[in-house]
Formats: C-alpha cells, structure tokens, sequence
C-alpha cells in the first residue's frame, strides 16, 4: 500500500468509500437539476445582462445537461 500513497489497507477503503460517497452526491445532484429543469414552464429569470432565458435557452441547458450525464455514464 505505500507504493500508492497509502498508509494501510483501512486507510485504501476509507479513501474508496469516500469518492463513491462524493460520485453518488453529485449523480444525485445532477438527477434532482434534470427533475426541476423537467418539472414544466420555468418562471422568469434574468441572466447578468438583465436579459431573460428563453425556453429555447432552457432547451439547450437541458440537453447540455443530459449531454454530460450520458458522457459520464459511459466513461
């Protein structure tokens, strides 16, 4: 295990359960932002430039979105 940068063998697991309990926050994070982005008509928002989000813009928020999550999937 020192070869890897590791102490011990509970030191190993500790930093696996660690970065599944981390990659199972942020899928969890990502499916609840599709649910609300898939949740119907958003309310009206301004961006930085006062402007507001067209549904349009939110289309191409959502499927950069699912873009990502199926890249991710598959790595």
């Amino acid at each position: 295990m020192k070869t890897g940068g590791y102490g011990s063998v509970s030191e190993y697991i500790r930093d696996l359960i660690r970065q599944d309990q981390r990659r199972k926050a942020k899928e969890q994070i990502e499916t609840l932002l599709l649910e609300g982005l898939d949740s119907g008509t958003a309310t009206s928002i301004s961006d930085s430039r006062s402007e507001t989000l067209r549904e349009r813009d939110w289309t191409e928020i959502r499927q950069a979105i699912r873009d990502k999550l199926d890249r991710q999937k598959h790595e």
